[in-house]
């Protein structure tokens, strides 16, 4: 298992790297729209669709992120479309800070499955929608963005096991802690020190300012980490699916990045 999981994350990053800088805005589009469909595939089993609906709401979120997408390119770029992006980041932005803490907490119920797979649509289309237009803004400025929730999970579990004590979600993650939160919060400030210092993401804000953006996306992150961890739980599964030999499913891979890039997004456009 863990020889798959390790050769499936190199395979993953290559080709990973590969379509962020090498291929054209289409191309780029077509592999987001791919991975909202494949998501969505996986979204709708965490919600508890089957069979016919199942499939429906892959190809309905599928094809409405397709069609997003392809309004968002360059020479197209309606603005309806660009509208519609705005919208749908506000909107995340707006779930994953004000209402996702009360559902991970059990304060706010989830909802049936109409009201996860109506949740998936807004997440995956905001998620799909930033990371093009993230791209669009330059390939580096995406992978800088993508970094900070690789570097937060990355520090938050070594920290995590070596001082670990004070469980954050014990009902929906108990493997994760404050003390690896604390770990986090300090590999990113690490990381945004040493990307200021190349003058690069830092707007007019300053330093400071630049900080405080890159903690709230780890902090982002780490929620949506735990709300798939609640759908998955509430669905009774250990994985989002099996796509991904020793990795589980495209949901497990992408689902802090769903919470933080629609912000990041939003940001960086009106910088």
């Amino acid at each position: 298992m863990l020889r798959a999981r390790i050769l499936t994350g190199l395979v993953l990053v290559i080709l990973a790297l590969g379509a962020l800088f090498l291929l054209p805005d289409a191309g780029w589009g077509l592999v987001l729209a791919v991975l909202v469909a494949v998501a969505a595939w996986e979204w709708g089993s965490l919600s508890g669709l089957s069979g016919r609906a199942r499939a429906a709401y892959c190809a309905g979120v599928g094809a409405s992120g397709a069609a997003l997408l392809a309004l968002l390119m360059p020479g197209v770029a309606m603005p309806a479309a660009q509208a519609t992006a705005l919208a749908l980041y506000w909107c995340a932005g707006l779930f994953w800070a004000l209402l996702s803490p009360a559902i991970i907490a059990g304060r706010v119920p989830l909802g049936g499955p109409g009201a996860k797979a109506a949740l998936g649509l807004l997440v995956l289309l905001s998620t799909a929608a930033a990371m093009f237009q993230l791209r669009l803004l330059g390939a580096p400025l995406l992978l800088g963005f993508m970094a900070v929730i690789w570097i937060s999970d990355t520090a938050a579990f070594f920290a995590g096991r070596r001082f670990g004590r004070r469980k954050l979600a014990p009902a929906v993650s108990p493997g994760k802690t404050w003390e690896g939160v604390a770990g986090a919060a300090l590999a990113v400030c690490a990381y945004g020190i040493a990307w200021g210092a190349l003058g690069l993401g830092r707007g007019g804000g300053g330093l400071a300012a630049f900080l405080v953006l890159l903690l709230a996306l780890a902090a982002l992150g780490i929620l949506g980490d735990l709300l798939e961890s609640l759908l998955k739980r509430q669905a009774g599964l250990k994985d989002s699916g099996r796509i991904l030999p020793g990795h589980g499913g495209i949901l497990d891979r992408i689902d802090a990045l769903t919470a933080a890039l629609p912000v990041a997004a939003l940001v960086a456009l009106h910088s």
